[in-house]
């Protein structure tokens, strides 16, 4: 082997390193052209693309430009207005900071840069590796144009896609950053045609704007904040999951984010009223203090870090939660029907039900152990002891009182409850209905005790890392809380000593070894909830009614009153929906009438 001495790298070499963890594809340049004109103060921005951004990607914002004497230091290596200290890195509220952006991008292109500022007779202009400007005509703002990317680099210029491939991702970068930023307008061109224009405006409608009035309607929206945190947006409502998954953006501070603990969280939300392959989708900003954050976690600033993780985690679980328990048969009077139907509607025709809401009435106290057998009443009574059923006159009157499921008429085929409403009619799956209500409950019993621990005769030991040995020394106290008791007993393996009681007929080992995981990545862990929650599940699937079971009108009514009362009544244990509403227009667009 030749001996080689150690030298320093040229400075353009040293670029093209740099540009490799940050420049991809156009796309990438297209991101960080975006940000310096969001942190120049710009309200509009126009993007024109060649080619997919592989011949020409030039961004123009309206900004308050560079002054002649620092065009220069924009195309130096690490120099940037935006921090002058660590104090200010650590606490960094710009979207941009390292001040590698221009320089990386010059060093893999052909770039120009021109900018004016408000007191400036004209613009300069700028190319990179020209040492003075040149006068340049221009209004205030900056333009910086991009060509030919990657031409100096045949080995990174292969990789590229097609043209309609690389375009797809300029503009998935450009949604990313304008549903960030809602104030800022946004115009596209590709190939001298106008591609998506995007007026200033609100975050829902920014949102409809990039992802459709559709989305919006089906959506509910999410609205917290305690201390320095807070949370907003919209996410899906269970029934309109789809198992797509390029419909989730999630954003800290304003920057568009992959991290793993938020979609953790969000999952977590979701765990048991999804059915099938379903993902979530949404769209969600998170503010937080930004001393609490590390953005500086990875090149293309996709990733960061909370200083808070167990904070961070509840706090959008929590409410993601409440957001979608609240019940969707209280907006059913206010609903109205979006299209006609010429022929009897399906589940898609349920979204105009599906409406925002807040819960009427307090979470009530779980039940004790002797209320359980009234806790199944009366769906267990018999029928000789009911009430002498109301007439159809008393229903209809009843029905057009403020019950948002309405009244029972009648019992279909022993699987389905009829009921009357004030302006239409629902279809109730009363065993699906059930299931929720026993399963809420349940849930609600449990989590107002503490939870049953059982120890176990032999302890389970299993080898691990040094590294899962210590997690157990470090969350011992929180572990027990979840009623799992776990010990090191060297340094490299542990041993389960206690179990919740509703896991000790399950594999301890493993399960034991996935809380771990979920303590090393998120710092806390659901898992045992989520187990505990699926045998609660399959408890209520067989306590509740079954089907071909004939109840009363009374019975019936008693059911429609729980689910008015039940977090995520619309929805089943395994995500399937447990009601379908229709509209009198619905009813009438059936039998034409009016028409």
């Amino acid at each position: 082997m030749t001996y080689r001495t150690i030298q320093p790298l040229p400075p353009l070499l040293v670029s093209q390193i740099a540009a490799g963890e940050v420049i991809e594809r156009p796309a990438s340049v297209l991101k960080e052209l975006l940000e310096n004109a969001l942190d120049a103060g710009a309200q509009t921005i126009e993007i024109r693309l060649d080619g997919g951004g592989i011949r020409r990607i030039a961004v123009t914002d309206d900004g308050h430009g560079i002054p002649k004497e620092q065009l220069h230091l924009a195309l130096t290596q690490h120099a940037t207005s935006k921090i002058r200290s660590l104090e200010e890195l650590e606490a960094v509220a710009s979207m941009g900071f390292r001040g590698e952006a221009l320089p990386s991008i010059a060093s893999v292109a052909t770039l120009s840069l021109r900018s004016r500022t408000a007191d400036a007779e004209h613009a300069w202009v700028l190319h990179a590796g020209q040492l003075e400007p040149q006068p340049s005509s221009g209004s205030r703002g900056t333009t910086v144009d991009v060509r030919q990317i990657f031409d100096h680099i045949p080995a990174r210029r292969k990789f590229l896609r097609t043209e309609s491939t690389e375009l797809g991702h300029c503009i998935t970068a450009a949604e990313r950053i304008a549903l960030a930023h809602p104030h800022v307008a946004f115009r596209i061109f590709h190939n001298n045609k106008i591609s998506r224009h995007w007026p200033s405006g609100t975050i829902q409608d920014r949102i409809m704007q990039i992802l459709g009035a559709d989305f919006v309607e089906q959506c509910v929206g999410v609205e917290a904040e305690h201390d320095l945190i807070r949370l907003e947006g919209l996410t899906i409502r269970p029934a309109f999951a789809k198992s797509r998954t390029d419909q989730t953006f999630t954003f800290v501070n304003g920057r568009f984010v992959r991290d793993r603990l938020m979609i953790a969280a969000i999952h977590s939300a979701y765990k048991d009223v999804l059915h099938g392959d379903r993902k979530p989708a949404y769209v969600l900003y998170l503010s937080v203090d930004p001393t609490s954050l590390d953005v500086n976690v990875h090149p293309a600033k996709h990733e960061v870090r909370f200083r808070e993780q167990n904070a961070v985690f509840g706090f959008i679980q929590t409410h993601l939660q409440q957001a979608l328990a609240e019940n969707q048969a209280q907006r059913v009077q206010q609903s109205e029907p979006s299209a006609p139907h010429t022929t009897p509607p399906s589940s898609s025709a349920i979204p105009r039900a599906q409406q925002h809401f807040t819960l009427h009435e307090p979470q009530q106290p779980a039940p004790s152990a002797e209320q359980w057998q009234d806790f199944y009443a009366p769906l267990t009574t018999p029928p000789s002891s009911t009430p002498t059923a109301p007439t159809l006159q008393q229903v209809t009157e009843l029905a057009a009182e403020a019950l948002p499921m309405g009244m029972a008429l009648a019992q279909l085929h022993g699987v389905y409850i009829l009921s009357q409403v004030k302006n239409g009619l629902i279809l109730v799956d009363m065993h699906a209905a059930h299931e929720r209500v026993v399963y809420e409950k349940l849930k609600q019993a449990m989590d107002q005790r503490d939870l049953p621990m059982q120890e176990l005769l032999v302890p389970v030991v299993f080898s691990c890392s040094q590294t899962e040995s210590a997690l157990v020394e470090e969350f011992q106290s929180q572990l027990e809380t979840l009623g799992l008791i776990m010990r090191p007993t060297g340094p490299t393996s542990v041993a389960v000593r206690a179990v919740p009681a509703l896991l000790a007929n399950g594999d301890i080992e493993a399960l034991a070894r996935h809380v771990l995981a979920d303590l090393q990545r998120f710092g806390q862990s659901t898992r045992l909830e989520a187990q505990r929650n699926e045998l609660l599940s399959t408890m209520a699937c067989h306590g509740a009614v079954r089907a071909n079971r004939q109840l009363t009108l009374t019975e019936m009514n008693a059911l429609l009153r729980e689910m008015e009362k039940t977090d995520r009544a619309d929805l089943c244990n395994h995500g399937r929906p447990t009601w379908f509403y229709w509209s009198m227009s619905d009813l009438d667009k059936l039998f034409l009438r009016g028409q």
